[in-house]
């Protein structure tokens, strides 16, 4: 990755985990599902209004580590007004960043913010903080689990 994009990431993270978008308890949400990463304590509520395969709002709330807060807040706006199989085509992308089987440059366009997040998969530890909230996310709309663990 390239050293002018490393720079732009990491201010993208920081910023998010400074004033994360969308932090707030959604009461007339049609999906929620609460997130935990026990090794590192990040828990998370995500909240999803959707109507007529379009995710109208999403929110969440919690704590955890400046990467999972960054995380959460990134994957609130992206898939905001977004259709429920554009919400899983950026999941796919994110998990294929952060863990590092493909690279940012592969989805410069596509990936938007969420590319931010591609130098986390130089760090395997972070790799389940940074994507929590994308699997809670995953699983709600999905309606799989009651609650997400990383472990």
């Amino acid at each position: 990755m390239k050293d002018e994009f490393r720079e732009l990431y990491q201010e993208i993270i920081l910023e998010h985990n400074r004033s994360p978008r969308n932090y707030r308890k959604m009461d007339d949400c049609t999906h929620v599902l609460e997130g935990r990463n026990p090794l590192c304590g990040d828990h998370y509520i995500i909240y999803l209004k959707v109507k007529d395969d379009i995710i109208e709002d999403v929110s969440f709330e919690g704590s955890g580590c400046a990467i999972s807060k960054a995380s959460a807040s990134v994957m609130s706006t992206t898939i905001k007004g977004k259709s429920l199989a554009e919400a899983n085509e950026y999941f796919e992308i994110f998990h294929k960043l952060v863990t590092g089987e493909a690279d940012a440059d592969a989805y410069f366009e596509k990936a938007g913010k969420i590319a931010a997040f591609s130098g986390v998969s130089e760090f395997p530890v972070r790799v389940k903080c940074a994507s929590l909230a994308w699997h809670t996310m995953h699983n709600a709309l999905e309606n799989k689990a009651d609650k997400v663990s990383t472990e």
